[in-house]
């Protein structure tokens, strides 16, 4: 089904075939996880080309793409590659081929037009199957309770650092195979910086701490932000965090299939800006999630994604004040066929507990 679709994604650009780069398309499209190979899509042939250390794990997890030997140069094992199967018009991932890698492979392909693609692979992967949505949850399920795990262990004193690493911990532990991306941990006056770095700063009662997180399940990652505060929180953090969460709950409550990205965006915008901290929201309200962590759809200002049964997005409307903090509060929403559904969990008192 997956290689039916992105076939004829080709026929309808005139190509004749396409060449596949990006790690996480070719996982998509044939299961392969070594990442360090390449697919050629034809109308009638699915290839893989890889060198000797991937063999046996391309007849492992790809037993539908044909192994193509990798025993020289790529670019001469392509050229043979190309004149078998007759193709003259050949399609690449503008964005994620290297430059200096499409130069050497187009000039060692002489006779054949190289025509840039972009998202042609992404725009299949955004609807996600059945199978995709159980891993989706799978990752999400975990980060939750990694987060609510959090909010009973922190204590003050502790550093961003050892929070992040005892996040990362306990998903390994339960469940995981990895981390999403590395974790945020911003408290007091770092986290006014939307993708602050850990840092040995110890951590103090009263003051926010923005926790940004995700794990990774069968290459499928999530994606969860909670500000929590150790201790009791003054008026301001309250008004802050009030501010956010009812832009988060606006626009999950008014997100709906058929709506544009920058719509969804508008609504919890309009809530932040009428509190009168709109200059301090500048970053979109989501991104879509799946193999990669950013990925389409986007919900922001400009975004004109349309969206549609099976897409997945983040709502994670924010507000950050450099010198004192910032609030954010992420969700992922799962777009069904006339509404939303919500399988993020975690908690979202601000106080720890």
């Amino acid at each position: 089904m997956r290689l039916e679709k992105l076939r004829k994604a080709l026929h309808a650009q005139g190509l004749d075939a396409i060449l596949i780069t990006r790690p996480e398309n070719q996982r998509y499209f044939s299961g392969f996880t070594g990442g360090e190979a390449t697919l050629l899509i034809t109308q009638d042939a699915a290839s893989l080309l890889t060198d000797f250390r991937y063999y046996e794990q391309v007849a492992e997890e790809a037993p539908s793409f044909s192994l193509v030997k990798v025993e020289a140069k790529l670019s001469q094992t392509l050229r043979e590659l190309l004149k078998k199967q007759g193709v003259k018009t050949l399609g690449f991932e503008s964005t994620h081929l290297p430059y200096s890698e499409y130069q050497t492979l187009r000039k060692s392909t002489r006779g054949v037009k190289w025509v840039p693609t972009s998202d042609v692979a992404e725009d299949i992967r955004v609807i996600k199957d059945a199978d995709e949505l159980a891993r989706m949850k799978k990752a999400i399920t975990i980060a939750d309770a990694a987060c609510d795990h959090i909010r009973d262990w922190i204590q003050p004193g502790m550093t961003e650092k050892q929070v992040a690493w005892e996040l990362e911990t306990h998903m390994r532990n339960h469940g995981a195979d990895g981390i999403a991306f590395s974790f945020i941990v911003g408290s007091g006056p770092n986290g006014a910086k939307p993708h602050a770095v850990p840092q040995d700063r110890p951590i103090q009662e009263g003051e926010p701490v923005v926790l940004d997180m995700g794990a990774r399940v069968d290459g499928y990652n999530s994606d969860l932000t909670r500000t929590i505060c150790i201790g009791e929180p003054n008026a301001k953090l309250q008004e802050i965090y009030g501010i956010v969460l009812c832009a988060q709950e606006a626009a999950e409550k008014g997100a709906r299939p058929g709506m544009q990205g920058q719509e969804i965006d508008a609504i919890a915008r309009k809530v932040i800006t009428d509190a009168g901290y709109g200059d301090y929201f500048g970053h979109g309200l989501g991104h879509g999630v799946g193999l990669a962590v950013h990925e389409k759809p986007r919900a922001s200002r400009l975004s004109e994604n349309v969206m549609q049964p099976g897409m997945l997005v983040t709502i994670e409307p924010g507000i950050y004040l450099p010198g004192w903090g910032g609030v954010r509060i992420e969700d992922i929403v799962v777009f069904t066929e006339c509404a939303i559904d919500v399988p993020t969990r975690a908690r979202k008192e601000l106080r720890a507990r």
